[in-house]
């Protein structure tokens, strides 16, 4: 008899644990991994990383499945300049994009020779020196120059930039709508972001999916999560549980 019990038990011991992740995942964190280099040096292909979506309040598309049928936006707080950002691509809300905030509504933003101004003022941008970057084998392919970046509010993070004359190095001026954000990769010559407006385009504040907190794993850009068996050679140990800046 008490196994016959057990059965239904375990049953719903497991649907209820099921049940938690899910809420988990779309109110609280949700796991994100790095698809491209659009982010390096900060972010690396292979980066599993965790998203606050409570970091920014709900909106019915930061929600996973759309479960909160909100119009705006409720809870949380405005991201600020330098954030790490999650949010639904503009051209297509299937698609989920990583940035960095660069610019908030009502700013003009430029971009010269690689030197991002905002209101007319450049961001402090110091050399740290040359880099080399990684293709998605590994391999050392292209060099490139490391810099410091900061902002008026005092965050700093790193940027990579390969050269300053390309078509992204000089854009705009142009002014972010009210309810809208322009976001950049820091791999600056590789990035498609709020300066491509037919692929991302300025981000409205409802399509914001939550803030990028914590790398929690991490493989060489040459294995997948589902390919267990490559993990003791492919483990990034080094980024496991990095803060993300």
């Amino acid at each position: 008899m008490r196994s016959r019990e057990s059965v239904p038990d375990t049953f719903r011991t497991i649907l209820y644990a099921v049940m938690i992740a899910l809420v988990i995942r779309a109110l609280a964190f949700e796991p994100f991994n790095i698809p491209s280099s659009s982010m390096v040096p900060g972010l690396q292909v292979g980066d599993y990383l965790f998203v606050s979506k409570f970091s920014y309040g709900y909106s019915s598309l930061s929600t996973a499945w759309g479960l909160l049928p909100l119009k705006g936006r409720i809870g949380g707080h405005p991201p600020e300049r330098g954030d790490v950002v999650v949010f639904k691509l503009p051209t297509d809300t299937r698609t989920d994009y990583i940035k960095r905030l660069i610019g908030l509504p009502g700013e003009k933003i430029e971009v010269k020779s690689g030197v991002v101004y905002i209101n007319d003022k450049p961001l402090a941008r110091e050399r740290i020196g040359p880099i080399m970057l990684e293709d998605r084998e590994g391999l050392l392919i292209r060099p490139a120059t490391e810099y410091r970046e900061s902002t008026a509010e005092g965050k700093s993070y790193k940027t990579v930039q390969e050269y300053d004359n390309g078509p992204l190095d000089n854009f705009g001026p142009i002014q972010v709508p009210p309810g809208k954000y322009f976001m950049m990769g820091d791999n600056r010559n590789n990035s498609q972001d709020s300066r491509v407006a037919s692929k991302v385009g300025f981000v409205p504040e409802e399509n914001l999916v939550g803030r990028a907190q914590v790398t929690f794993f991490s493989l060489t850009s040459d294995a997948s999560f589902w390919q267990f068996w490559k993990w003791p050679f492919a483990i990034r140990w080094e980024r496991m549980f990095k803060k993300i800046v």
